[in-house]
């Protein structure tokens, strides 16, 4: 049996014995509509929990919309124009709107890149920018001690819109929503205080209730919240299956209920060996967001067993801090108790990875120099197949396998958990 997994932009074939007991796991297959616009403007049309753009925002009104940054594969480029429709008729001039990409701690983006995010015409028709940490407004401090100093602009707008896809969070239980002004619109400092709550074991794929994380994001967004937003839910090729908008809130969780049922799998038992890729390009630009495949993956893999991580990572490890801490500790479990003395933004990816690489050897396939991964906690292999062959030598012809092509995206269970 041949897979071809996603990795950047080309795919990496993988040969399994027909005999091996091997899962793939997949997204059950959604409906898909061939005009994405019209799910969008569906969504506008009906929204969740507010009333429609027209009935909130008015001709002199200043609207930011926040949007994802580069590493995120939400298509604002079709949202975008739909949305600018319903602005304009609502009488928002094109001249009185600004599109702010979310990027939280993440590196400043190119023009080409942010043209490429919204499309040539809308990048002509609004301003754009990326947000600015070092240009912000206190707002206050939330219950947990996280400051919340949000990009001025967003503050000082008349009217604000949130535009995001869905997907599993490893800590924060899914993206979208809030997640857009926390950490979206703020400030490493505050990123930093925010996240310090991966710890908690209720800070995990798929949990909003408990969740401490979560709950920390969405205080802070409370105290500037979106006054509307819409969130998309994207099936393996990219495209807008699903959209909800209104209520930074409710809209948010009918999307989050709407993955569920295509992306949460149920798994008969833990696998010796799990293969798992973040989709391709951008999900596995760098290390750093590749990870997210990862920790999706260690919820399929059973002690002492071997997950395979494929992402191209041209990027490299994607961001200083984590790439300090990834080269620095040749002991996982030194990282995590680290982590846990003093949480480091940044950091605490690596340490996430090192807290999977106690229960399961990790091996990464991707573009990386073979001597920088070897001199971190990871394994190292020239291919998928390299990497596949050593595995089954490893635990032997009845090795169960489970391969996730989209990792980031599916989140695997079993009924006993």
């Amino acid at each position: 049996m041949e897979i071809r997994l996603k990795t950047g932009d080309r795919k990496e074939a993988l040969q399994i014995p027909e005999e091996e007991e091997c899962l793939v796991l997949l997204p059950d297959e959604m409906p898909v509509h061939p005009d994405e616009a019209a799910i969008v403007r569906k969504a506008l049309e009906c929204p969740k929990g507010s009333p429609r753009v027209s009935e909130i925002f008015g001709k002199d009104d200043k609207v930011v919309i926040v949007t994802s940054d580069i590493t995120r594969p939400c298509p604002s480029w079709k949202i975008l124009p739909v949305l600018l429709e319903e602005l304009n008729e609502a009488g928002v001039k094109d001249r009185n709107i600004t599109v702010l990409f979310g990027r939280g701690s993440h590196r400043l983006q190119t023009e080409a890149e942010m043209r490429h995010l919204v499309g040539d015409d809308v990048y002509e028709r609004v301003n754009c920018c990326d947000s600015d940490f070092e240009n912000t407004v206190h707002l206050g401090t939330t219950t947990r001690g996280t400051p919340v100093d949000l990009d001025r602009r967003y503050v000082e707008a008349d009217k604000r819109i949130l535009i995001g896809n869905v997907e599993y969070h490893y800590f924060a239980g899914y993206s979208g929503g809030a997640k857009a002004v926390m950490p979206g619109m703020s400030v490493p400092a505050a990123i930093q205080s925010n996240h310090r709550f991966m710890t908690d074991p209720n800070a995990c794929a798929g949990k909003l209730e408990g969740n401490p994380v979560r709950a920390d994001i969405e205080e802070a967004a409370a105290m500037k919240p979106g006054d509307f937003i819409i969130n998309v839910v994207l099936n393996a090729e990219k495209e807008i299956v699903y959209a909800a908008a209104g209520d930074m809130t409710e809209a948010h969780r009918d999307a989050c209920r709407y993955l569920d049922r295509f992306y949460r799998r149920s798994i008969p038992q833990r696998a010796d060996i799990v293969v798992v890729s973040q989709g391709g390009s951008p999900k596995d630009i760098n290390l750093y967001q590749t990870q997210k495949a990862l920790d999706n993956a260690k919820y399929a893999v059973r002690d002492g067993g071997t997950i395979i991580v494929c992402g191209r990572c041209r990027e490299g490890f994607g961001n200083a801090r984590f790439e300090e801490w990834m080269r620095g500790y040749q002991d996982a479990e030194k990282m995590c108790e680290d982590i846990r003395k003093t949480f480091i933004l940044g950091a605490h990816k690596a340490a996430a990875i090192g807290a999977v690489s106690l229960h399961a050897d990790i091996v990464l396939v991707s573009d990386m120099d073979p001597d920088i991964v070897r001199s971190t906690i990871l394994g190292w292999a020239p291919s998928l197949q390299d990497a596949f062959d050593a595995a089954m030598q490893k635990y032997g012809t009845n090795a169960s396998v489970i391969i996730m092509p989209y990792g980031g995206s599916t989140l695997p269970y079993t009924e006993e958990a």
